[in-house]
């Protein structure tokens, strides 16, 4: 259970409502950084137009690096939240699931190709303390997925780093989108309707 209570539906406000409902459609739950978030209104709606715009902005990387290096982030930082929706992400964008488990080894596990490796050694290296990253690793992702490549992967492990922290720090746990190697919640394009708060 977080440590702030979940503003319900009722009491989340006009653009609350509307995020809910939008998330509840997307995802098939509406997630529980939302709900906590939702106390402060302008910190919300700042965080959900950033989240949207990243989204949207994140289009030089290929989706199984951005992806991996974002959820190593949060499996380093122990977001549980993070890991859970993380995995269904990855799972309704066709990425296999089960390679996860070998995130640790992926230095050696043949199932991570070289740039998954990269990104992967990158999101340690900025997500230690003090951050450990060098000018070389920065020239060698360079080479492989140009400077916007490298902004962009820069970009979405620093933002990953900022919900697992916070998410860890509000007592934001995993809530269910996965269950071992499967969703619970069915894939977006096959949502017929809304489940209830």
């Amino acid at each position: 259970m977080p440590r702030l209570p979940q503003v319900p539906l009722e009491k989340a406000g006009i653009l609350g409502k509307f995020a809910y409902r939008y998330a509840r459609k997307r995802y098939g739950a509406v997630p529980e950084p939302f709900a906590v978030a939702a106390h402060h209104p302008g910190v919300f709606r700042a965080s959900a137009v950033h989240e949207l715009l990243v989204e949207k902005g994140s289009r030089v990387l290929p989706h199984n690096v951005r992806e991996i290096a974002v959820y190593r982030v949060a499996v380093r930082l122990g977001c549980s939240w993070c890991v859970d929706f993380g995995t269904m992400l990855q799972k309704h964008q066709g990425l296999d699931i089960d390679r996860l488990k070998h995130i640790d080894d992926y230095a050696t596990s043949p199932v991570f190709t070289r740039q998954e490796r990269l990104a992967l050694a990158y999101a340690d290296a900025m997500t230690s303390s003090p951050v450990t990253v060098t000018d070389e690793q920065v020239a060698e992702l360079e080479g492989e997925f140009g400077a916007a490549g490298v902004v962009e992967l820069t970009y979405q492990i620093a933002v990953e780093n900022s919900r697992s922290r916070m998410y860890s720090a509000l007592g934001i746990v995993d809530q269910g989108f996965t269950s071992g190697d499967a969703c619970r919640v069915p894939m977006p394009t096959t949502q017929t309707h809304e489940k209830p708060a």
